[in-house]
């Protein structure tokens, strides 16, 4: 596949969402990001605010986590933490799935969760929303489940995993996300990507936004 780095760069979310993460390293983030032209800076909703002024005259954006990392938040303390991050400036939000209730067969409740999170964009109609399946712990019916849920729910994007947990994302479950939601929406790889290579090969896979903390890494080795 041959894309330039600058494409390459639009389609990469630079990540830092640690627990320990500091105010320096958050600048950091964004000044690399704002350098090398990325798409989103994704930090927890602690930095949103911090995160927005430093990014404020450039291209990129600021995204915030939802129900980080184990999405077991109740559905009103997502959309309040999502409503919140809006307010704070976040233009995308990147949401964690609930686990439980699909592993429990609370169908329902899993959509009314992700509806939660979407009412956000009441603030904004341009807000972005992403759900991470977390697709270590699925089986390959549950994956295909948790993407046609995320799609019946109206989300913009599907999500591998927070990287936190398992092994993060695979060439198999990009391919399987994008075969189970078609070509018109959003699936993003994230979860031990660190390369040019991993990420040529998950956007090969179907991939249109890949979620890395390398990002400045990957488009280092992308300009050689």
């Amino acid at each position: 596949m041959k894309i330039s780095r600058e494409e390459l760069a639009k389609m990469i979310d630079s990540t830092n969402v640690k627990a320990a993460a500091t105010k320096k390293e958050i600048e950091k983030l964004c000044k690399e990001a704002i350098k090398y032209g990325f798409r989103c800076a994704v930090v927890n909703p602690f930095y949103v605010k911090f995160a927005a002024k430093l990014l404020k005259d450039s291209d990129v954006k600021v995204c915030s986590t939802v129900g980080f990392p184990f999405g077991v938040s109740l559905p009103e303390i997502k959309a309040l933490e999502a409503v919140k991050a809006v307010e704070d400036d976040a233009e995308e939000l990147d949401m964690v799935i609930n686990l439980s209730a699909l592993k429990s067969g609370d169908y329902d409740f899993v959509k009314q969760d992700i509806k939660a999170v979407l009412d956000a964009k009441r603030l904004s109609n341009e807000t972005i929303v992403k759900v991470i399946i977390e697709t270590a712990y699925l089986t390959k019916d549950e994956k295909i489940l948790a993407c046609k849920l995320v799609k019946e729910a109206g989300a913009d994007f599907v999500k591998t995993s927070t990287g936190l947990f398992g092994k993060g994302a695979t060439i198999e479950d990009v391919k399987l996300m994008r075969q189970t939601v078609g070509k018109d929406m959003g699936v993003k790889a994230a979860g031990g990507i660190r390369t040019y290579a991993d990420a040529i090969a998950f956007i090969e896979a179907g991939a249109n936004r890949i979620g890395t903390s390398t990002a400045t890494a990957i488009i280092k080795e992308a300009s050689s």
